[in-house]
This record gives C-alpha cells, sequence and structure tokens, in this order.
C-alpha cells in the first residue's frame, strides 16, 4: 500500500514539474512575441505602433494575455464614402433622436448598413484619433461602404459634404 502512494506522489510531482515548465515557455513566448516581433503595419508597410500585450491572473493559478484597454487595436482599413446627417425628420424616420440601435443621437455616433452596433472606428485623415460607434443604420439603398456622421443641425451635416477616407476598425 505504501508502495502505490509513492508512486502516486511521484507522478504528481512529475506532472507537476512539467506544468510549471510548460507555463514558463508560454510566458516566455507571449513577454517575446510582445516586446520583438509584433508591429502594427500601416498600408504603407511602415512600423506604425507596438502591438501592447500585458499579462493579468484570473485566478492565483491562470495567467490570460490581453490587450491594454487605453489604446484599441486596429483591425482593418476600409476606404468608404462618408456624409454627413442631422436628426431632421426628412432625414430620417418617425423618431429622428433615436438610433436603430435605440441609444441617442449624441457626437460620435455614424450610421452604417455593414458594421455591427456598437463597432467602434476612426476616420484619422479627418478626426484623427477621435472614436466613433456605429449605433445607426442607413437608408438601405446605400452602399456598405457609406458611413454617414451625426451632426447637431442640419447646416453642420450640410458643410461636411461628401468626402472619401480610409476608416479603421477597432476591436479590442
Amino acid at each position: 500500500m505504501n508502495s502505490i502512494c509513492l508512486i502516486r506522489s511521484k507522478k504528481t510531482n512529475r506532472s507537476q514539474v512539467i506544468a510549471i515548465i510548460v507555463l514558463a515557455i508560454i510566458l516566455f513566448v507571449l513577454f517575446f512575441y510582445s516586446a520583438f516581433l509584433v508591429k502594427a503595419r500601416t498600408d504603407s508597410g511602415r512600423v506604425d505602433e507596438p502591438f501592447s500585450l500585458s499579462i493579468t491572473m484570473a485566478q492565483s493559478n491562470t495567467i490570460l494575455p490581453v490587450s491594454s484597454p487605453l489604446s484599441p487595436i486596429k483591425v482593418k482599413k476600409i476606404k468608404m464614402i462618408i456624409t454627413g446627417y442631422s436628426s431632421d425628420p426628412w432625414q430620417t424616420d418617425d423618431t429622428p433622436f433615436i438610433t436603430a440601435s435605440g441609444s441617442m443621437v449624441q457626437d460620435g455616433v455614424v450610421a452604417n448598413n455593414l458594421l455591427p452596433f456598437g463597432t467602434k472606428i476612426r476616420i484619422p485623415v479627418l478626426y484623427g484619433d477621435k472614436i466613433f460607434v456605429v449605433e445607426d443604420r442607413m437608408n438601405a439603398g446605400k452602399s456598405h461602404y457609406h458611413l454617414d456622421i451625426w451632426f447637431p443641425d442640419r447646416q453642420k451635416a450640410k458643410n461636411f459634404g461628401v468626402k472619401e477616407a480610409v476608416v479603421e476598425i477597432l476591436g479590442n
């Protein structure tokens, strides 16, 4: 009976050592990957900014890699036609101040038929690092590659006009 307990004890110790070695290798790879290898590239191919990766403890024995919530990661770039709209009844349905997602219109709201509600985007050429959120939809006849930015009044939307720009779709 004692010999069986010793064998089990040795197997447990061996599996614990293997688990520690595997964990150490994973941590090393994550550190090396985040510190040296991963770079976000722009369309021109130049290095723009490093990918940020940090490690957090979910439990006392579980380590998870997480991205920094302060710097969104650029996921995809799409060229779109960009126009403006306001809450005028002739530009909207019978609830001009409520978006298709059910939220109230406000600065930073955009309408698009391609991206899901809640998608965060940037338009660097026009607005720098300002983040917009897809909360509304457009007329069904509009292209998926058309984006409408909400403006507080009709004249500001009209003054914005029609522009073409690259839109960065962000993910966390």
